[in-house]
């Protein structure tokens, strides 16, 4: 993990904290437990140590999933938003690269890094924004000659940008979440609400930290995920997990939400990528 995620993890927890707060005692255990985890910083990646983090929490304050609400909150939005901007992608002049745009824009709805998000304007934005990686042409080349291809979800409420550029394949894809809550990542109850299982199979990945962190997977979906002729990775969690795979299957698509990752994919902050590892 890189020193800089340390502020991230401060600010996040920070809230949560005034969002479940906990008792002195409490308090004072979680914090010997979160620099206990700060010392795993050279040999764990940064979900890894939210995943740790989160359960701890939860450990303490009794609660399953910490963003419910916020998840369902985006969810409702976001279906809202799919009702107006469905019809326009079937009437655009490039169905493809309309949908693609709109399912990174969707990568915004991310309670991890900025609670503060707004969809519209950031839809408005990645629409008429230049990416700073753009392999959109590859992967519409990839999309044509796949058989099987695994997709592999981020967030609540961006889960249903996802399900509008997934309906543009015409093909099968297989679409994994978490195994269980974390941040405001997706897990099945997700995509099911969201009618994912309408397009898409849907399988958990067998861990719940919010990335893809392969070797801590179940056997089941490194079986799929071995198998699968195409990967769709969405978001920077996931990104974290597979950030050294040089694997020509991956296409990763995502905002650029932070320094660390700035710096290590030489695109800008906020900017927007659509990036083939061997591209």
């Amino acid at each position: 993990m890189d020193h800089r995620c340390l502020q991230c993890f401060e600010k996040s927890f920070t809230r949560l904290m005034h969002k479940y707060p906990l008792n002195p005692g409490q308090e004072i255990m979680f914090a010997e437990y979160f620099e206990k985890q700060m010392e795993n910083m050279d040999t764990m990646s940064t979900p890894e140590i939210q995943r740790n983090l989160t359960q701890r929490l939860k450990e303490f304050i009794g609660v399953h999933d910490l963003y419910t609400d916020e998840k369902r909150e985006s969810n409702e939005q976001a279906l809202a938003l799919y009702d107006e901007w469905a019809p326009k992608v079937k009437a655009s002049d490039d169905p493809y690269i309309l949908a693609l745009r709109l399912a990174i824009a969707g990568n915004i709805m991310d309670y991890g890094a900025n609670i503060n998000f707004d969809v519209n304007a950031t839809i408005e934005t990645v629409l008429k924004a230049d990416f700073a990686i753009d392999h959109s042409e590859m992967l519409r080349n990839a999309l044509n000659n796949a058989q099987k291809i695994l997709y592999l979800g981020d967030n609540a409420g961006e889960i249903v940008f996802d399900r509008l550029f997934i309906e543009q394949f015409g093909k099968k894809v297989i679409f994994a979440v978490k195994s269980g809550p974390v941040l405001n990542d997706v897990t099945y109850e997700d995509a099911r609400v969201t009618g994912m299982d309408d397009v898409a199979e849907i399988i958990e990945n067998g861990f719940d930290a919010p990335s893809t962190i392969l070797h801590k997977c179940s056997r089941e979906f490194r079986k799929v995920y071995d198998e699968a002729d195409l990967i769709i990775s969405k978001g920077q969690g996931n990104f974290e997990g597979l950030i050294y795979e040089k694997d020509p299957r991956l296409f990763f698509l995502l905002m650029v939400k932070c320094v660390v990752i700035a710096d290590h994919i030489d695109a800008p902050k906020n900017s927007f990528i659509v990036y083939n590892p061997v591209g």
